[in-house]
């Protein structure tokens, strides 16, 4: 468990070391995975131990940490607050980023004496890199690597229906965002529970209900999607959000500008000084990143993951997934993974631990 400056309690797991291998009085470099958006640590292990990105990663020598954004089943504690209280969940991607992540970050360099640590999002885990890395720049240093899969920015040409016919309700500050503001969405036991009543009498409605959470973030075909995942899914997912993270996306999506939560011209004059929400300055996001991008992305659409690519002072090494082969969701759970992302990933990561090695012995 890690607390944050204001005062959640973010859980954290850990994969210190593998079995196969017995490295436990062995280095292990370490590396942070971060989910998506409703998602939690879940994601990295859901497609086993042959395929998925943490149990990979352990094999290969790695310190192993899986976080969870506050509010999610995993970060359900506040020292001040309950979840009952509608302040708990006054909170969007902006604080998971400089808060959370850098929580996590801290915790990890402090336990294990490292300086630095590798890095893996996924959708809303990337969000909240690209975040912390330019409003607080100086966690620059702290990233070896970092692996930003399916990343979300700047969202002007999202392609979502649900996104392309609520943009006009909620992509800005006005009654009906003030009314939805700050609640608990997609809440865990509550969909549990609903899946319990309605999805468990047949088997074809019980097929249509473990791809509800697939359908929910984007995708529209679940073709290659690992199905023993998808069974799994409604047992851990969705794992719970701010509602406030949502209206910032559509935000986002509204304006086409990566910035913060746009409160109304009043409120931003109180609260940032000006009238509009100001951008991130992705200027001062220097970290070795890897991009990994697809035309089948409907939420991270390719003409705005390079657009963002080339905003920032060091252009990523470009990972792009043409035409069908991977959706959004997918980079976390297609039944190609191992071999699409999560070996490149380890490669990349080797291969930076490799140039420090080889650079320490000359």
């Amino acid at each position: 468990m890690v607390e944050t400056e204001d005062n959640y309690i973010i859980g954290m797991f850990r994969i210190p070391y593998s079995h196969k291998l017995q490295n436990e009085h062995e280095y292990r470099p370490a590396i942070l995975l971060q989910h998506g958006l409703t998602s939690c640590s879940d994601a990295w292990i859901l497609s086993g131990p042959n395929d998925a990105l943490a149990y990979l990663l352990a094999d290969a020598g790695y310190d192993v940490w899986m976080g969870n954004a506050r509010g999610n089943t995993y970060s359900r504690n506040n020292t001040r607050l309950s979840t009952n209280h509608p302040y708990f969940w006054r909170f969007s991607w902006h604080e998971i980023g400089v808060l959370d992540i850098a929580a996590m970050i801290d915790y990890i360099l402090d336990t294990t004496g490292e300086k630095a640590v590798h890095y893996a999002g996924h959708s809303q885990g990337t969000t909240v890199f690209f975040v912390l890395m330019a409003e607080r720049p100086e966690y620059n240093e702290k990233i070896k690597t970092a692996h930003m899969l399916a990343p979300v920015a700047f969202m002007s040409n999202m392609k979502t229906l649900l996104a392309k016919y609520t943009r006009r309700f909620i992509g800005r500050p006005n009654t009906l965002t003030r009314l939805l503001d700050t609640t608990e969405v997609m809440q865990s036991t509550f969909f549990q529970e609903l899946y319990n009543i309605l999805c468990t009498n047949h088997p074809v409605v019980e097929f249509m209900c473990s791809n509800i959470y697939y359908l929910f973030n984007g995708d529209t075909d679940s073709g290659n999607m690992n199905k023993t995942v998808s069974g799994q899914l409604s047992e851990t997912h969705p794992a719970g959000a701010s509602s406030t993270q949502v209206l910032h996306y559509m935000q986002e999506y509204e304006s086409g500008c990566f910035c913060q939560l746009d409160y109304g011209t009043a409120q931003n004059r109180k609260i940032y000084g000006q009238d509009t929400p100001p951008d991130y300055d992705v200027s001062k996001i220097t970290a070795e990143l890897f991009f990994y991008y697809s035309d089948a992305d409907t939420l991270a659409d390719v003409i705005d993951v390079e657009y963002l690519a080339s905003k920032l002072p060091k252009m990523p090494i470009m990972n792009h997934f043409p035409g069908d082969t991977i959706t959004h969701g997918e980079f976390t759970w297609h039944i190609r993974v191992k071999e699409l992302v999560n070996m490149p990933i380890i490669l990349a990561c080797n291969a930076y631990e490799n140039l420090v090695y080889t650079s320490d012995r000359s």
